[in-house]
């Protein structure tokens, strides 16, 4: 038997209803996964798709981001899908930054788009 895969989820506020739109749309694939987001991000996907079980850290600005790179640092998430809004000025800039770094030196997947964010749901739910 394998583990489920660790994913998480992170949106910025621009961001959100597309997020909500991908999880509706890979609710099954989803489902088999242990999520981990970002606390807005998992609070309104939950709310949009209760049959999705999301584990909420704190917000992206409140240490969100910088909770899931702990995550990641300690081999805890499989990959990321983090819908990232470029035209807007993020305070917490250098934490996402942060984030990324880390998906990067620990060869973490990382989709910061919708359309990666499809090409990563096909691929890994495939047996």
């Amino acid at each position: 038997m394998t583990s489920p895969l660790r994913l998480a989820l992170i949106a910025h506020d621009e961001k959100k209803a597309d997020m909500v739109s991908f999880a509706i749309a890979h609710a099954d694939f989803l489902a088999a996964c242990d999520l981990v987001a970002t606390g807005t991000t998992g609070r309104r996907v939950m709310d949009e798709c209760p049959q999705l079980k999301v584990k909420c850290l704190k917000s992206g600005p409140l240490g969100g981001d910088q909770q899931i790179g702990a995550l990641i640092a300690e081999k805890k998430i499989d990959a990321v899908i983090f819908f990232v809004d470029p035209l807007t000025p993020m305070p917490h800039d250098v934490d996402v930054k942060a984030l990324m770094r880390l998906a990067i030196v620990y060869d973490i997947p990382l989709a910061l788009n919708h359309a990666t964010a499809e090409m990563l749901a096909r691929r890994l739910s495939q047996p």
